[in-house]
């Protein structure tokens, strides 16, 4: 498949990331270092997916008056830039990284208003790219002013173009999103356990009641579930089989991107044509390559084929 691949992401955010020693509550700490990178989960998987090589083009909204370190990171990954720019300045959201305990703490603020005529704006623009075959990915939070079911609107209009469509949000928007037609639903999704409770509205403290739910959003016409499950890897369900996939990261960064970095894994893995084994391994060895880097950069090829060969696969029952 040679056309790119697409990622919209309405609620786009500059991430600074600040590292520290030691994070302390209500006390003053200070920061080693710290640096901002164009951030957003759509973005963060385009950068990705250019990284592995693969053509891709990126959409969404941006506030005029910030778009530098976007523009910046489109030239550098070559990743053709589709998004509509709006009055305003894009959010920025803290990633405080507390080095001593490898944990990360987010504060992300909420994004500029976004007109709802401007999604006909997207579409009209990204049209020409998301044709029969094509994969889309959409990506992440929506603007606080937009109703939670506009990423069920845009699943279905790309579903109506015959593109295979992978949705990364949560909350409310995931549940409009799933609760749609079968022939409206996206090919894939990639909750985190949190989210994936949140949906069914109940606690998922063992891997049965995962695998419970998860097969229950399969048989409603979801192609692929792959569940990140953080140190612990990820769980993929597609129709009857069942994997669990885990390597340990020798080197944590940030965790910040990580997931996105698992759903430009799937999404190469899709475009490759590869079954859910190999899917899994790309995927897990994407995660865990980011960890190790700030920003949303992976390793080199023979760092990631190295680290897919590592990842310990379990099939379950």
């Amino acid at each position: 498949m040679s056309a790119p691949v697409l990622t919209i992401t309405l609620n786009p955010a500059i991430d600074q990331t600040v590292i520290l020693p030691q994070l302390c509550a209500g006390s003053v700490n200070l920061a080693e270092s710290s640096q901002c990178a164009a951030g957003g989960k759509g973005i963060n998987v385009a950068a990705c997916l250019a990284d592995l090589g693969i053509p891709v083009a990126a959409g969404g909204f941006l506030g005029k008056r910030n778009e530098d370190l976007f523009r910046e990171l489109f030239n550098l990954k070559g990743i053709d830039d589709h998004f509509v720019r709006l009055d305003g300045n894009t959010r920025t959201n803290l990633k405080l990284v507390n080095r001593t305990r490898e944990e990360t703490t987010d504060i992300n603020l909420p994004g500029f208003p976004v007109p709802r005529e401007a999604i006909r704006r997207l579409y009209d623009s990204i049209g020409s790219l998301a044709q029969s075959g094509h994969l889309v990915a959409l990506c992440g939070s929506l603007p606080a002013d937009l109703d939670a079911g506009v990423w069920a609107q845009l699943v279905a209009a790309f579903k109506a173009r015959r593109c295979t469509v992978l949705l990364d949000t949560s909350g409310e928007a995931l549940k409009r999103a799933l609760a749609m037609p079968p022939h409206d639903l996206p090919d894939i999704i990639k909750p985190n356990l949190s989210e994936l409770e949140e949906w069914a509205g109940t606690a998922l403290p063992n891997t049965a009641s995962l695998l419970a739910v998860a097969r229950e959003l399969c048989q409603t016409g979801v192609d692929l579930v792959a569940v990140s499950l953080g140190e612990e890897g990820a769980l993929l369900v597609r129709g009857d089989e069942v994997l669990h996939a885990r390597l340990a990261a020798s080197r944590v960064a940030s965790t910040v991107g990580a997931g996105d970095a698992m759903v430009a894994g799937l999404l190469a893995a899709r475009r490759a044509g590869l079954d859910l084994a190999a899917s899994a391994r790309r995927a897990v060895a994407a995660a865990v390559g980011k960890l190790a880097r700030l920003g949303p950069h992976l390793p080199d090829a023979a760092t990631l084929a190295a680290l897919e060969q590592r990842v310990q696969i379990r099939a379950l029952r």
